[in-house]
């Protein structure tokens, strides 16, 4: 096997791979030679761009990417990918060496707010919130293993933020959720070790994604993101793909459990 293409034949299932980190991920692991399954929700005419890009994408390296532009967090769509990837696509079983969540999807709601902000945050909020930034990625592990497609030395990579342990405007239901996040990442990390599966976290520092502009009050965390640096910038999303890469190498394979930053040293400050 190449050096070039260390993860040849291998797959990636990226939960939320239209924008942003999810993106970024996939483009560096195609480099890489491995073969991504991209889930996503987008309109048709964003769809179509997004398609085109992928298919570039999977010419320029080699690859095969398999855009699938399903619910992630409902029951059906999680089976119905699970289906279609093996039987439509011939993918050999315990091939996937990564299953990375990425999605981006909650409320942002003051606990206390008005008309003006969309009301106030309620017990459904964070529920919804939650599962799709947290509580999702315990079933679709156990969905791929059940299914026997997780590689015998398989990665799973969530996504949490500094924003889960200090106070950002409009943000508490996402707080909620990768604090919880946080907590099952370590669960996952004893009991799923013993079928090869390592977990493991990355925070990434302040990075300018669409789901960053959504926050209220994005501006004010982009300008501290750019001066608390001592790296002197934001983190980008390619740094953030980097370390994804890297976490899916043989040289990984003793990373478990762990929450890693990834923000130039953003966090010291």
């Amino acid at each position: 096997m190449s050096e070039n293409v260390p993860f040849s034949g291998l797959w990636a299932v990226i939960l939320g791979g239209s924008s942003g980190l999810g993106f970024a991920s996939a483009e560096k692991l195609a480099q890489k030679g491995m073969n991504i399954a991209v889930l996503y929700r987008e309109t048709s005419i964003k769809e179509k761009p997004l398609i085109e890009k992928f298919s570039e994408m999977a010419t320029e390296n080699g690859v095969t990417i398999l855009p699938y532009n399903i619910n992630a967090l409902s029951i059906d769509g999680r089976e119905k990918f699970i289906e279609k990837f093996i039987s439509q696509n011939g993918v050999s079983k315990h091939n996937v060496k990564l299953l990375l969540h990425s999605i981006a999807r909650g409320n942002l709601k003051p606990l206390t707010g008005s008309e003006d902000t969309g009301g106030e945050l309620s017990a459904e909020d964070i529920q919804y919130t939650t599962y799709a930034m947290s509580n999702s990625l315990l079933d679709w592990t156990r969905s791929i293993l059940k299914a026997e497609l997780f590689h015998p030395d398989a990665r799973i990579i969530g996504l949490t933020s500094e924003g889960a342990h200090k106070h950002w405007d409009g943000y508490a239901a996402v707080s909620i959720a990768k604090a919880s996040l946080e907590s099952l990442a370590k669960y996952m990390a004893v009991e799923f070790a013993g079928f090869g599966l390592k977990t493991n976290l990355i925070q990434a520092g302040i990075t300018e994604t669409s789901s960053l502009k959504m926050i209220p009050g994005s501006a004010k965390l982009i300008e501290i993101g750019n001066t608390r640096n001592p790296m002197g910038r934001m983190t980008q999303p390619d740094d953030v793909a980097n370390v994804i890469c890297l976490l899916c190498t043989d040289e990984a394979f003793w990373i478990n459990g762990s929450i890693i930053h990834v923000d130039g040293g953003e966090h010291c400050r």
